[in-house]
Formats: structure tokens, C-alpha cells, sequence
């Protein structure tokens, strides 16, 4: 016998009550680790010409902290050179939040580590990095926003395909007399 929840709908009561028990909380957005450098101060700052040449690297990962308790952490650094590949200067942020997850499957942990978490952390980073790259002397950088959910497929992609090669048998030569 199955019980029927107000609108009559068995199925409805259980797909609520595993969402009710599904949990996903920011407990604490930190910075980890923060360098900022500007090794050619106060050079950079007299004589400069053209806009600089901007690098930009990014990656993430997780790690259990606790129990339900998951450690996501984005690594950034940028680097700003001028036209003569003189450092004007370089920042290396790692920017982590804790987040409580609760009552997801592997797949979904995965997903949310891999690209919700990340996107929650970011828009903190690009304030970080913002400020500080002011703080140092230089125009104010604007770091774009990313869509965090189409790098996770991509490297999702990537990373089934790299494994169909690894999967891939070797040739073997030819047998018998050519």
C-alpha cells in the first residue's frame, strides 16, 4: 500500500522528501594563500608604453575537510608584462570556500565541486585580485567572468577522451613473412 501525499501523488511525496534531504551550504569563503609582486617597481611606472600583455591561469580542486564538509579551491595567478617582456606585475591568489553537502550522489558531488562551488568562489576573487592590483599601483583589472559550468563539461569531455586512448590497444604487427 502506498501512502498519498495532499495531491495524491505517491511518486511526487519521495522526489520531495529526497530534495528535502538534499543539503548544499557555504559555510566559509577564505584566502588561503595571496602574493602579489611588482619586481620592476618603480620602473614599470615611468616611460610605459602600449597596454600590457595579460596571462591568465586557473584551476580548482576539492578535498573532505569533515564529515559532509568539502574544501574548494581556486588557484589563480595572473601576470601583466609590458611590450619590452618586462614583468609589470604578478598575482597568485588561492581563494577556498568550505561548502556542506549533503544527501547528493557521486556524480553530483562531482558536478558541484567541479563547477557550482568554483562559481560561488570566483566573483570573491576577482574583488580580491582587483583590489589588490590597485593597491599596487596600476589600473584597476577587470577579470571576466567565467561560466564555470562549460569549462566542467569541457574538461569532462577531455578527460573521457584522453581515457578512450589510454584504453586503446596498441597495434600489433603484422604475423608471418612479408
Amino acid at each position: 500500500m502506498t501512502e498519498n501525499t495532499p495531491n495524491g501523488n505517491a511518486e511526487a511525496g519521495a522526489a520531495t522528501q529526497e530534495q528535502a534531504q538534499r543539503q548544499l551550504v557555504l559555510q566559509k569563503i577564505y584566502v588561503k594563500d595571496l602574493s602579489f609582486e611588482s619586481p620592476n617597481t618603480p620602473q614599470v611606472f615611468t616611460g610605459q608604453s602600449g597596454d600590457p600583455q595579460i596571462q591568465f591561469n586557473l584551476k580548482s580542486g576539492s578535498r573532505q575537510v569533515g564529515e559532509n564538509a568539502w574544501e574548494v579551491v581556486l588557484t589563480i595567478t595572473v601576470e601583466a608584462k609590458a611590450a619590452e617582456d618586462r614583468t609589470l606585475f604578478l598575482v597568485e591568489l588561492q581563494h577556498a570556500g568550505i561548502f556542506g553537502l549533503t544527501g547528493y550522489n557521486e556524480e553530483e558531488m562531482r558536478q558541484l565541486m567541479g563547477s557550482y562551488c568554483p562559481s560561488v568562489i570566483y566573483p570573491y576573487s576577482r574583488e580580491v585580485i582587483s583590489e589588490l592590483v590597485s593597491k599596487g599601483g596600476f589600473p584597476q583589472l577587470l577579470l571576466q567572468p567565467i561560466n564555470f559550468d562549460a569549462v566542467y563539461v569541457q574538461a569532462r569531455e577531455q578527460a573521457a577522451q584522453q581515457q578512450q586512448v589510454d584504453m586503446t590497444p596498441p597495434e600489433t604487427p603484422p604475423v608471418g613473412n612479408a
